[in-house]
């Protein structure tokens, strides 16, 4: 299973164990059981302060937990987890056997105070990049907390529970049996939603802060560059984001941020978090802002309201909000999003193994989904509104060499239809004749591009039509003291380059704008 740089990486890890760890398996006759009965004995051989047993009774099989030697923690793998797991494989080991997490004291402490009894259930795929975070929140929580119980479930491997909870999108899970979540989930969102003190909490905290010269809006490339920037002058920076990283948390490959030949989005993710914590940046993850009021004068403060009912304030600001994927806005979409409607074909792709899908977007993101899938689905049909794909020519032509494609242009979808549960077909329409047809199947992923996360800015910022936020060439807004980055604004190209280099240029703007402006007499209150 492990090859020998594995083995030597993971032996090396398990020296940091304090504590003897167990692996208990419970096993069948299947090949899957077979391939996690030799994985658990390679890791047991690596380690003296690892054992594996094979006497297990969990009623899921194969499957195994990790614990404490002595203790019974509520942490196991429904799973052999390699692929993009193998990372929350040797985070748990590590974890159960006393090395201490990379997670804030308090955060620890609020994990361990929760009362109730917490049983999750995450359904994960082995290709999936945004399942890792979910798995390993969960999975820590599981070891700091005795009354927190967590199983990471291969969807693969567990066909008839997949389809009798009608599973059709990963990360999915599931709190004592109902559903709790779908999609890449954060420990701070987690505990937001079971800790029903936190809000208020963290209204009290944030409402302590003192004004910031600099205060960036988003924790994309765009708004960690604005951070490291303005922190490296010496100025007092914030920044505040409901998600760090951003899209990046959702993009698979990255091949063309230069200086980096290959990584993979939430590993960009967390470089770009660690870069930020290296400067005297205060972060403030997992906020939503609601509202922005400008200065009301030179040299006052602009507001930032926060979901929660805090208030930041500023000398200036750096709007980086980001955007998120468009939706295409046709029946069927909202009531079958995560059953059967999926934004992610590298996440959602091996749920509809061997069944019918649809790709809805003829873009360089549409066609690649196309590929992509046609390589673990029965068949593949993509629709695209103009009259001919947008492309690259070489994924255009690699696309139509695939012999379970089928190309619709010029066609406009109407609605996606289901059986009340799941989705079952889509109907569109053939926009030079006007037929109307309708095909069945069990996916459709929506692959149209991005809008950007700018509603809450209506009458504050000048917009574009498209929403976006209109900026000079030196990143100023309409509004004084205001600037923007990223693919928030009309700057062209949404890149991660891109968008690092405007984040950038604008907190040097901003830095500007600051040594050009009179200082507040007083602090706000």
């Amino acid at each position: 299973m492990l090859d020998a740089n594995l083995k030597t990486q993971l032996r090396a890890y398990l020296e940091r164990l304090v504590h003897d760890v167990e692996l208990v398996a419970s096993l069948d006759a299947s090949p899957a059981a077979a391939e996690m009965r030799t994985l658990l004995e390679e890791i047991a051989e690596l380690s003296p302060r690892v054992k594996a047993r094979f006497d297990g009774r969990d009623a899921r099989h194969p499957s195994f937990q990790i614990t404490r030697a002595g203790a019974d923690m509520g942490l196991r793998f429904a799973a052999v987890p390699m692929g993009h797991e193998f990372t929350s494989l040797v985070l748990a080991l590590l974890q159960a056997g006393g090395h201490p997490p990379k997670v804030e004291a308090d955060v620890i402490e609020q994990v361990k105070a929760l009362e109730g009894d917490f049983e999750f259930e995450t359904w994960m795929s082995l290709t999936c990049h945004n399942c890792p975070d979910v798995v390993q929140a969960l999975n820590l929580m599981a070891v700091l907390n005795p009354r927190i119980k967590h199983v990471a479930i291969d969807g693969g491997l567990f066909r008839d529970e997949v389809e009798s909870r009608q599973i059709m999108a990963v990360p999915a899970v599931f709190l004592n049996g109902q559903p709790f979540g779908s999609g890449r989930m954060e420990l701070a969102e987690i505990l937001a939603k079971v800790d029903t003190g936190a809000a208020a909490r963290d209204a009290r905290r944030l409402a302590q802060q003192a004004p910031f010269d600099v205060l960036v809006v988003g924790g994309g490339p765009a708004g960690a560059a604005a951070a490291i920037y303005a922190a490296r002058k010496g100025i007092r920076t914030g920044l505040v984001a409901e998600r760090f990283g951003g899209q990046t948390l959702d993009t698979l490959g990255i091949e063309n941020f230069i200086s980096v030949e290959q990584t993979e989005g939430p590993k960009f993710a967390n470089a770009l978090e660690a870069h930020v914590r290296a400067y005297d940046v205060e972060l403030m993850n997992g906020q939503r802002v609601e509202a922005l009021e400008p200065a009301p004068h030179p040299g006052g403060y602009a507001t930032v309201r926060l979901a929660n009912g805090a208030e930041l304030q500023s000398r200036s600001i750096v709007l980086a909000t980001g955007a998120r994927w468009r939706r295409i806005n046709v029946p069927g979409e909202q009531q079958y999003k995560t059953k059967g409607v999926a934004y992610c074909p590298h996440c959602d792709g091996p749920l509809f193994k061997g069944k019918k899908v649809a790709v809805i977007g003829g873009g360089n993101s549409g066609v690649e989904a196309a590929i992509d899938l046609a390589g673990v689905v029965q068949h593949v049909t993509l629709i695209e509104f103009a009259d001919q794909l947008k492309a690259d020519a070489v994924l255009v032509a690699k696309l139509r060499s695939l012999p379970n494609v089928t190309v619709h242009t010029n066609a406009q979808t109407l609605e996606i239809t289901g059986d009340g549960q799941t989705v079952n077909g889509l109907v569109f329409r053939d926009r030079a004749s006007g037929q109307e047809q309708r095909i069945e199947l069990a996916g459709v992923f929506v692959q149209i591009g991005l809008v950007p996360n700018t509603e809450w800015l209506k009458g504050t910022v000048e917009l574009s039509r498209y929403g976006e936020i209109v900026i000079d060439e030196r990143g100023a807004t309409s509004a004084a003291g205001i600037f923007a980055a990223g693919d928030v604004t009309t700057v062209p190209y949404k890149q991660i380059i891109v968008a690092s280099g405007e984040g950038a240029k604008a907190a040097l703007t901003a830095f500007d704008h600051l040594i050009r402006t009179p200082e507040p007499l007083a602090q706000a209150a």
